[in-house]
């Protein structure tokens, strides 16, 4: 009887290797890839907003990338908590994300009985947009700086006013951080959104606002509006003559409204992955920061980590001046 020879038995390892090599290419080549039908990209505000504005924006970059349709789906409503909702109880699959804001952080501390946790029950893509508001003032003020706008709060405790979108937005915890960092009595008045509250401070009949500067700057340069500076740490591009609250002498003031990408917890990391990679391409394209420029947005393209890190940063900071301050919603 004769037995196969070592090349025999090496030809023979040789051909079975090949032919799993094989099988497991065509398996490969056979697996779906991601996506295979379109996407839903939800968006917690109004058609219009810049949070809109920067969605619609990474859902035509990413259905012409990716070869589906990525599909922009307002659910406005509860300061954008009924987005982020929807997008917690969505399947973890890839086919449903959804925007965020920095309203969203501060919702947090202010809403209660949220039905889930920014922080733990949905995962981070990436930190779309950094955005300043401006802080502006009536003609009538007698202030040309944030410097003198301070020595006239203190002569006048409690007698000087600023207006915001509503009780717990953005601008007017802005306002309320400057009150508590620069130890001054400045009153609230809460408005029913932006628009009512840029109408009286036009009018004269609130003194200050913080606003977006998209939405300010045609008041400014008509002469209706008196800028004084912008929130946040770097001079904006959209406007850098004017200089940030904290190069006008308020130590340690800070606030940059942003929007940002979110998915539901346990999507593959391959998914998170190649949206993020996706994304962050999308924002350093310049046609793109032209489109975010018209909002004063700027694109930032994070990592998850660090768009994780900056929601949890962002929630505790703004838990702890509301808790200060005594800040709680209507």
């Amino acid at each position: 009887m004769r037995y196969p020879t070592r090349g025999r038995y090496v030809h023979a390892a040789a051909a079975l290797v090949l032919a799993f090599g094989c099988a497991g290419a065509h398996a490969a080549q056979g697996a779906p890839s991601y996506p295979v039908r379109p996407v839903r990209l939800i968006v917690p505000f109004a058609p219009g907003g810049g949070t809109d504005i920067t969605a619609r924006s990474i859902a035509q970059g990413l259905t012409e990338r990716m070869g589906q349709q990525f599909v922009a789906d307002n659910r406005p409503g509860a300061n954008g908590t009924i987005a982020v909702d929807i997008l917690a109880k969505a399947l973890p699959d890839g086919y449903t994300i959804s925007m965020i804001s920095s309203s969203h952080s501060v919702n947090a501390s202010l809403i209660r009985n949220l039905t889930y946790d920014l922080t733990k029950d949905v995962l981070p893509i990436t930190q779309a947009t950094t955005q300043p508001y401006a802080l502006v003032v009536h003609p009538s003020v007698q202030a040309r700086s944030v410097k003198e706008l301070v020595a006239l709060a203190k002569a006048k405790p409690g007698q000087m006013n600023y207006g915001s979108s509503g009780t717990g937005g953005l601008s007017h915890l802005s306002g309320a951080l400057f009150s508590q960092l620069a130890q001054i009595d400045i009153v609230h008045v809460p408005y029913k959104g932006g628009n009512p509250a840029m109408i009286d401070v036009i009018a004269g009949q609130i003194q200050m606002l913080y606003s977006t500067i998209l939405q300010s700057q045609p008041h400014i340069k008509a002469g209706r509006l008196r800028p004084l500076a912008v929130t946040t740490a770097k001079r904006s591009r959209a406007a850098p003559e004017l200089p940030t609250m904290q190069e006008a002498g308020v130590k340690g003031y800070e606030v940059a409204g942003w929007y940002g990408v979110i998915t539901p917890l346990k999507t593959p990391q391959t998914i998170v992955e190649r949206l993020h990679r996706e994304i962050v391409d999308i924002l350093r394209q310049p046609e793109t920061a032209t489109r975010l420029a018209a909002d004063g947005s700027e694109p930032v393209g994070s990592t998850p980590q660090q768009f994780g890190q900056h929601i949890r940063t962002e929630v505790a900071k703004w838990a702890k001046l509301t808790q200060q301050m005594n800040i709680r919603m209507d």
